[in-house]
């Protein structure tokens, strides 16, 4: 039996070549990997052995040969394949253990340059791994260190399991599979490709779905964003829920204020800035005193004890913040059940691909990251915002981009006061957001309304002013613009579209 080991992750490698050899499996390898078996005593064949041909072109060329991959693909069980082993004097090999170079830990780096990238695109290995996943019946190929212990069980007994040799066949490809698509990825100068190059490894098997009986699992990064503290595991909710709070959160830069938002089913409840955490989330907390409970919180500063000892005083699932004061730690972590969660770097990037599965499918598109800038305001009322009500507008915009449609968000300058989420008219969003901001306690008078998209009628900017708001931000584009533009100039009211809307579906 013969293995040929050639890896660029180490780990793991010197120990399991060590008991390949004292099964008597004869080893050969390449370049640094045969040099560190060397150092440990490991006896190990060059591959230039097998090839008759020396490594060439910086070795780049040393395994793409007929002496290696003749000796992978020939069938066993077909004896003219064997003869020609024989007629050529071409040796089989059985076991390849292989792992790729670091192209996606590479372009990962910000200062990257497409040279550095093109070095890191592995061809030898990628080509040894799939000649051996293709005949797997006859040939292991190994891409996981965590899977040398199976291999090792299966050589000591004399019998691999063809289910094993099989389900090492299939990481393998999978393994090539997300290697291609983050080459594919990283190269495409199209934003949205003729093909999408998709492949993501699985980062955690989840207890279920969005309901008990959905079997689920998280692929991808997640837990390269996330570094969970505390509390038990992350169910598939949980995980949606982080993933729009802290989308949320990022509107609001922590040089700028203090800010905490309190989400429940991806959805809003209230959002609060101040000079302080604590300030922030009293100005959150009491957009909605109710819904929070069992929600996400998460803020855009460090959490200090003052933010914690607030918390604490009701039930919440998460909370997120860039890093928690040691008090505020030891706090919240006394029950066991809440789940603490630092955000370790931004999710929220500009050009970034938003997916969303479909039968048959998946819809691809930019993600919705484009922030509210001075050429988009143009304000078409008489009466142009005061320096107050222009605060509160851009404050209301943030939020109401994180809002599921039809979405209206009544706002002060820092602080939510009404949200409206998901109705299927917007007069309805309105209607309640205005009960909910009553049911707070909260006065409406001087608040301003902002809208995920535009306002087809103008009964829904009269309702908002019968309420008191003195200002509205909407995207504008309706065939009777014209005619809620009057209602606002009626009102005394200031206006400003924005061009751009906000649906979030």
């Amino acid at each position: 039996m013969r293995a040929l080991i050639s890896v660029y992750n180490k780990a793991g490698v010197v120990d399991f070549a060590r008991d390949l050899a004292a099964l008597g499996v004869e080893i050969v390898s390449t370049g640094n990997t045969k040099r560190l078996l060397a150092e440990a005593g490991i006896a190990a064949r060059a591959v230039s052995d097998l090839t008759g041909f020396p490594e060439i072109l910086d070795g780049r060329v040393k395994t793409l040969h007929p002496g290696i991959h003749a000796g992978l693909l020939a069938r066993r069980d077909l004896p003219a394949h064997m003869a020609q082993l024989d007629e050529y004097g071409l040796l089989p090999i059985d076991i390849v253990v292989v792992n790729l170079y670091p192209f996606r830990e590479t372009v990962a780096r910000p200062d990257v340059t497409l040279e550095a990238a093109q070095e890191q695109i592995d061809i030898g290995g990628v080509a040894l791994l799939r000649a051996a996943a293709k005949n797997f019946p006859a040939v292991l190929s190994l891409v996981d260190p965590s899977d040398y212990p199976d291999v090792l069980q299966g050589l000591r007994s004399g019998q691999i399991s063809a289910d094993l040799r099989r389900s090492l066949a299939a990481k393998t490809f999978a393994h090539t599979a997300a290697y291609d698509a983050a080459i594919a990825g990283y190269l495409a100068a199209d934003p949205l490709p003729h093909t999408l190059p998709m492949a993501w490894p699985q980062a955690q098997s989840l207890r279920y779905g969005e309901n008990p009986h959905q079997p689920a699992a998280l692929y991808g990064d997640f837990h390269q964003l996330f570094e969970q503290l505390h509390g038990k595991e992350l169910s598939y909710n949980n995980i949606l829920d982080t993933g729009a709070a802290q989308e949320l959160i990022e509107e609001f830069p922590a040089s700028e204020a203090a800010a905490v938002a309190i989400i429940k089913h991806t959805n809003p409840c209230g959002v609060g800035t101040g000079p302080d955490l604590l300030t922030a989330w009293e100005h959150a907390f009491a957009t909605d005193r109710e819904a929070p409970y069992g929600g996400i919180i998460v803020a855009n500063r460090p959490i200090d004890l003052a933010l914690a000892q607030a918390i604490d005083e009701i039930f919440s699932e998460i909370v997120i913040g860039p890093d928690f004061a040691p008090e505020a730690f030891e706090l919240l972590r006394k029950k066991k059940n809440r789940r603490l969660l630092k955000s370790l770097r931004p999710v929220a990037r500009v050009g970034e691909l938003s997916l969303r599965s479909v039968p048959g499918g998946v819809l691809a598109q930019i993600a919705d990251r484009t922030p509210l800038s001075e050429e988009d305001s143009k304000v078409v009322t008489q009466r142009v915002p005061s320096p107050a009500e222009w605060q509160a507008l851009r404050f209301a915009w943030r939020v109401v981009k994180h809002v599921k449609s039809n979405a209206i968000v009544y706002a002060a300058a820092d602080r939510t006061l009404g949200i409206g989420a998901g109705q299927m008219s917007r007069v309805d969003s309105s209607r309640l957001a205005v009960w909910k901001a009553q049911n707070a306690g909260l006065s409406l008078a001087g608040s301003v309304l902002a809208s995920d998209a535009l306002f087809p009628f103008a009964d829904g900017v009269e309702a908002a002013f019968a309420v008191g708001a003195t200002a509205v931000i909407q995207p504008g584009g309706s065939v009777r613009d014209a005619e809620v533009i009057e209602a606002a100039d009626k009102a005394g009211a200031a206006m400003v579209f924005t061009g751009r809307r906000h649906f979030r579906h």
